[in-house]
């Protein structure tokens, strides 16, 4: 199996979600994930928000605030065919944020009403499989009511749905407006457990420094046992730092690294819907220097 730094458009459409695991594993920490809101216009008219992340050295996309019952993505005019076109003009894999909402939690704050297209429901993760996401994402964004109950839950239909061959990402990157999980308690070893148990491949967590009382200490002894177990991590940047200045970038970028990170995830509030296009450059270039960086900016979707 080929190192995700190495791999063409070609390689990436004959993969399966487990193949992509592999690959991600094989490039020891050098993945770079860009989440990009799909409904936010374009930060420039002519070019899709996920076609910038790609241009800038993104790996893998991941698109958020997408509805798969009204899959149309910002700058694109495909409608249902919004993700097989996005995936053929980045040549990456691409896949979709979904949220277990939990309706008795107990609430934090005011919570937003999620279209049903968003939520991880049966019906919504059947469509996302329909529609050829590469992988799912099942985490909160904020004032949602995502509990990691429910994202237990949503692991166990994801796979049943997805079978064998799916890549499930499961976790929060910040709070979700409910109590009990928030900062340093967004996630306990007990959770990293239960989501592996029930079929997660990749373990979602904030990236040390985004988020109070996640601390690089911490984070290391969670990636840790997540590996002992023979998941991925992903660490992430969901706090809109990804809006911050280039020196908090890369050390953010460092720390993740030196947590054990397997993917590094970089935000969508920068600008609104995507972050700022140097920091996903910058964070590249602190992960695995200007070889793999520039090589992954100019490897043609042909190849």
């Amino acid at each position: 199996m080929k190192r995700i730094l190495d791999c063409t458009a070609s390689d990436f459409r004959a993969m399966n979600g487990q193949d992509l695991k592999q690959a991600i594993r094989a490039g020891e920490g050098r993945t770079m994930l860009s989440e990009n809101m799909a409904t936010v216009p374009p930060l420039y008219p002519n070019v899709t928000n996920s076609e910038l992340a790609a241009s800038f050295g993104a790996d893998l996309l991941l698109l958020n605030i997408f509805d798969v019952f009204d899959p149309g993505i910002s700058g694109l005019e495909a409608g249902e065919k919004a993700v097989e076109k996005v995936k053929h003009l980045t040549g990456r894999p691409v896949g979709v944020n979904l949220e277990p909402v939990d309706l008795d939690a107990e609430k934090l704050e005011d919570l937003d009403m999620l279209e049903t297209g968003r939520q991880a429901t049966e019906a919504s993760l059947k469509e996302a499989r329909k529609l050829g996401f590469d992988f799912i994402c099942l985490t909160g964004n904020p004032k949602t009511g995502v509990t990691n109950t429910e994202i237990l839950g949503a692991i166990k239909k994801a796979r049943e749905i997805f079978g064998e061959a799916g890549m499930i990402i499961a976790g929060k990157m910040h709070g979700a407006g409910v109590a009990g999980e928030t900062g340093g308690g967004i996630i306990i070893e007990e959770d990293i457990s239960k989501f592996i148990e029930a079929g997660a491949d990749v373990i979602l967590m904030p990236a040390p420094g985004t988020v109070p009382g996640i601390t690089l200490e911490k984070t290391g002894e969670y990636v840790r046992h997540a590996h002992s177990k023979g998941a991925l991590v992903m660490l992430t940047i969901g706090t809109s730092q990804e809006g911050s200045d280039e020196q908090t970038i890369r050390e953010i970028a460092l720390g993740a690294k030196m947590a054990g990170a397997d993917i590094h995830h970089i935000g969508d509030a920068g600008f609104y819907g995507i972050a700022v296009l140097e920091n996903i450059f910058t964070y590249s270039i602190a992960i695995r220097g200007r070889r793999h960086t520039y090589g992954r900016m100019a490897i043609s979707i042909n190849r």
